[in-house]
């Protein structure tokens, strides 16, 4: 579910349901990176930002069309995540879809070359 404004499209809060840190995180480090992973570090600070959800914790941004992002879990005992979203212009949920897309390609990756890696060892270990 996104939480928005109709006319500010580059600013959403989405709330993941069934969802914990392990996704959250990662959604918020590809978020946070440029496709060629080289970027200048500029530490925000975000502390009670005026929005509905607060996120104080400190993030390292590169990507040039994220301004902030961050999550927080509402309760222990809920199954939900908030991603909150702030971008240069592009909507945010653009800019979200796009970060899920590059993070599935990264797992793809890491799961091919995991495999293979483990078959060679079998291989040479037999």
């Amino acid at each position: 579910m996104e939480h928005g404004s109709l006319s500010d499209l580059s600013a959403s809060t989405f709330s993941l349901m069934d969802e914990d840190h392990t996704l959250a995180n990662s959604v918020r480090f590809t978020l946070n990176q440029e496709d060629n992973f080289s970027c200048h570090f500029k530490l925000i600070l975000a502390f009670n930002c005026g929005h509905k959800t607060n996120f104080p914790l400190t993030y390292c941004l590169c990507s040039p069309r994220v301004v902030f992002c961050g999550y927080s879990i509402p309760h222990p005992s809920d199954n939900k995540v908030n991603i909150r979203v702030q971008t240069t212009g592009d909507p945010a949920k653009e800019v979200l879809k796009d970060a899920l897309e590059n993070l599935t390609r990264m797992c793809q990756h890491v799961r091919s070359t995991f495999g293979k890696t483990v078959d060679d060892f079998k291989v040479k270990n037999q």
